[in-house]
């Protein structure tokens, strides 16, 4: 049994404003809908730093105080591990602006699901904003099937 593997680390986060939250729909590699914002983790940084920066970098928004709500994470083909932290805010200050990323935008949470939203979006409401589950692992064997923990 080994106890290290190779990991990608991202993180993804929901800012609220009332019953708004801030959407992102993605251009690129990433394209195919509503989604929340969020990015990559550089070496040496802190997990919720990367958050804060990357909130800054695709909204415009200076996030505060981010919370960890949950974990979106599966293995990619060759062995690799890829995982996306997923945090909450409600205290930001600043101007929404959208960035290389895709155009952000604010969107009452009940209409998400009305809208084109990404794989699994349904899935990580529950987790980010019904607070249901803590895990979104997407299991490769059984062809990407979502598993809610």
């Amino acid at each position: 049994m080994r106890k290290t593997e190779r990991v990608e680390l991202t993180n993804m986060c929901m800012i609220q404003d009332g019953t708004r939250v801030l959407v992102e729909e993605k251009i690129g590699k990433w394209a195919g809908g509503i989604t929340f914002p969020g990015g990559h983790i550089e070496e040496n940084e802190p997990i919720v730093d990367s958050v804060i920066r990357e909130m800054k970098e695709e909204t415009g928004l200076t996030i505060e105080a981010p919370r960890l709500c949950g974990v979106k994470d599966w293995y990619n083909e060759d062995g690799s591990r890829y995982v996306v932290f997923l945090f909450k805010a409600d205290r930001f200050s600043g101007d929404v602006v959208s960035s290389s990323e895709g155009r952000v935008f604010w969107m009452e949470i009940e209409d998400i699901l009305k809208s084109n939203w990404i794989w699994h979006m349904d899935d990580l409401l529950k987790i980010m904003v019904r607070g249901e589950y803590s895990e979104l692992f997407l299991d490769i064997a059984e062809e990407w099937k979502p598993i809610l923990k």
